[in-house]
């Protein structure tokens, strides 16, 4: 039943990453008819990110406090709604409030798999599970990229209204069938088991979390991680361009880190048992640093490295990071709905950051060297601190 249960997450993730990306391909149709400048659909494409920030607390509550099967149904309809209603969009405003309200359905999601994870896996098959679960994010994206403008958009004749449609529809489709792999009486026994623990008020709960040394490094981390993440995610194409490539073999070339990163994310996770976890977790921080500074690079075949090796660490340092949060003992599955929200706050604002950042400093040199540079500090400085702040004897 664990692995049904997980399937039925990784549908709700893949719609979240198919939600979460599918304007990317419909920037141009968009932008001329609603008349929008980049500028504009700029803001428009990262202001679920800051509604996120401010709803992952919440949502980590609300979903220890109610369960799985409500929470996650909850934010397939959140999600499939905003992806709806941008089809209706009339113009910036519009289309911008239907793009943010995907902020408040998200974070159920991306909270509450880890707390499926928690709660239905042990040992090496949690590692396993995580990684999972993260391909079907990346499958989501995939799909959303891939298919957008080769298959949906011709079949719609032209339509990018009827495209987010047909995606929405597919998202209130998996909330369908969470629906009916959840309702089993295992997982209704599940959810019952921990609804009736007593638990202190939340206030309390933030505050003995937050009081926990390897939380407040796990958060750090996460703001590192994310912004190493969203930065070269959103720039990848640019800065491949900077080099000489086209638009097209620049398109292959940024494609390259998604494909390593779904192998990656299956085995590294599943690697990452408690005795080797941080060693495993300071290797992936120097093969992120090492992946900047070979973009920086004119040589084909150095930059393919770098590429690899963003693939390798983009996913797999995540995982990793969330599998050290849930086995703190002081966290347990009990509050990994709590800790995973503060996780995910702090995280995005490196989401936030990241992109900001990499596009500031481009703008004062014209030149992608700073901000790269900028992304190698902030993937080495943390390697010697986990040894000293992470000790696998405080993990169980």
């Amino acid at each position: 039943m664990r692995w049904l249960m997980l399937f039925g997450v990784w549908i709700l993730y893949f719609c979240f990453g198919l939600t979460a990306y599918s304007l990317a391909p419909l920037v141009r149709p968009i932008t001329q008819e609603l008349n929008m400048t980049y500028s504009e659909m700029g803001r428009v494409l990262g202001s679920w990110q800051l509604i996120y920030i401010f709803t992952a607390l919440p949502c980590g509550t609300f979903i220890d406090r109610v369960g799985l099967r409500t929470s996650l149904l909850i934010s397939a309809v959140l999600i499939g709604l905003s992806c709806l209603s941008r089809g209706f969009a009339q113009g910036p405003l519009t289309l911008l409030i239907a793009v943010a309200f995907f902020g408040l359905g998200g974070p159920l999601i991306s909270i509450g798999a880890p707390k499926l994870i928690s709660l239905w896996f042990k040992g090496r098959e949690r590692g396993l599970a995580m990684g999972l679960y993260i391909t079907g994010l990346t499958a989501g994206v995939v799909t959303a990229l891939s298919i957008t403008n080769s298959i949906v958009m011709p079949w719609m004749d032209g339509d990018w209204r009827e495209v987010l449609k047909i995606y929405s529809y597919m998202v209130f489709l998996s909330g369908l069938i969470w629906i009916l792999i959840s309702t089993n009486q295992e997982s209704r026994d599940v959810e019952e088991r921990f609804r009736n623990i007593e638990s202190p008020p939340q206030i309390q709960v933030f505050k003995e979390l937050f009081d926990l040394v390897p939380v407040r490094i796990l958060l750090l981390m996460g703001i590192g991680v994310f912004i190493y993440n969203h930065a070269l995610s959103n720039w990848m194409h640019e800065i491949l361009m900077t080099h000489g490539a086209d638009s097209v073999k620049a398109g292959y070339l940024a494609s390259v880190p998604t494909l390593i990163g779904m192998a990656a994310v299956l085995l590294i996770p599943r690697m990452a048992v408690s005795n080797i976890r941080i060693l495993i977790l300071s290797l992936l921080f120097i093969f992120a640093g090492a992946a900047v500074l070979m973009l920086k690079s004119s040589s084909i075949p150095i930059i393919m490295t770098g590429l690899i090796l963003k693939g390798i660490t983009q996913g797999s340092m995540m995982a990793i990071l969330l599998l050290i949060m849930m086995e703190i003992p002081q966290v347990g599955a009990r509050y990994t709905g709590s800790a995973g929200g503060m996780f995910f706050a702090a995280a995005e604002v490196g989401g936030v950051l990241g992109p900001l950042s990499l596009g500031l400093l481009y703008d004062t040199e014209k030149s992608f060297q700073s901000g790269l540079n900028m992304l190698s500090m902030v993937c080495i400085i943390p390697v010697s601190y986990t040894h000293l702040t992470l000790p696998t004897s405080d993990l169980v």
